[in-house]
């Protein structure tokens, strides 16, 4: 048997540091991808230790794993989380999207020790082309919301990259702070939906602040977004991901703007394909 599951990037507009709180989230998922080939096996287990380990704590069979990533580690593209469900969805085979998704990060928790929520999973398996995924974390109801042709992204790498295992994820200020980060992202993300380019660049530096509040940016990175914010043809920018590091999104006027930096559109999501050798 030879199965084989691929899994996208994702951007995440807004929605940061909400999906372990029941908030809201928007992100894409973008066509940068992780495949997982896992090849049954008589008694042997072949990989990568990580890999194996994950794959165990799944409930693997006898396999040989291997694994091919477009995915940058540790900069907020959800590397992590594409491995976890490549894993997931290779074990199983056809399962329910939600039950998948809660299965990558159970795995992520136990082996990773990474304390995620399930914006990354989510993402992934509910994307749809040309859309962003309207989470709401409360109830994991999803939506899907068509991006506007005028909502044009770029990432640019802080060249700080972490491991958020490592790092206090969810930030370290007290309750109230986190409240009012919540409640506000939340309204951002509401107030995103048919919003122009020009007020979503605003809610994404506001976004950024309120990420500083929280205690999960870096000086470095804050340098990286005031510099970005202030480029001509830069409608916003903000870290994206975990904090730390990683990459900032970037919401540009046109192409030209950024030069270096491709433009990022919204990708189909998850793959899985049962092969016949």
């Amino acid at each position: 048997m030879h199965r084989r599951a691929t899994l996208p990037a994702r951007i995440n507009i807004l929605g940061e540091h909400t999906d372990y709180a029941g908030g809201l989230a928007l992100p894409f998922a973008i066509d940068l991808r992780l495949t997982l080939d896992a090849y049954s096996q008589e008694e042997s287990y072949d990989g990568d230790s990580k890999i194996l380990e994950l794959w165990r704590a799944a409930g693997g069979w006898p396999a040989r794993l291997s694994v091919e990533s477009e995915i940058p580690i540790g900069v907020g593209m959800s590397s992590s989380a594409a491995l976890c469900l490549a894993v997931v969805l290779c074990v199983n085979g056809p399962m329910n999207l939600q039950e998948a998704c809660l299965e990558a990060q159970r795995i992520e928790h136990e082996v990773l020790k990474t304390p995620c929520g399930l914006l990354d999973q989510m993402a992934m398996m509910y994307a749809k082309e040309k859309c962003a995924t309207l989470i709401d974390f409360s109830d994991h109801s999803v939506q899907s919301v068509v991006l506007p042709s005028e909502w044009m992204f770029k990432l640019v790498d802080s060249g700080i990259h972490r491991n958020l295992s490592e790092v206090s994820y969810q930030g370290s200020v007290d309750d109230t702070t986190r409240k009012v980060h919540l409640e506000s992202e939340n309204q951002r993300v509401l107030s995103a939906l048919g919003a122009s380019a020009s007020s979503l660049g605003k809610l994404l530096n506001a976004s950024h602040a309120s990420l500083q509040s929280l205690g999960v940016s870096l000086s470095e990175i804050d340098e990286r977004v005031t510099i970005l914010q202030n480029t001509p043809g830069v409608f916003g920018a903000r870290m994206m991901g975990g904090g730390y590091g990683g990459m900032i999104l970037v919401l540009v006027e046109h192409s030209e703007v950024l030069p270096n930096h491709p433009l990022f559109q919204p990708s189909q999501g998850s793959f899985f394909e049962e092969l016949l050798e």
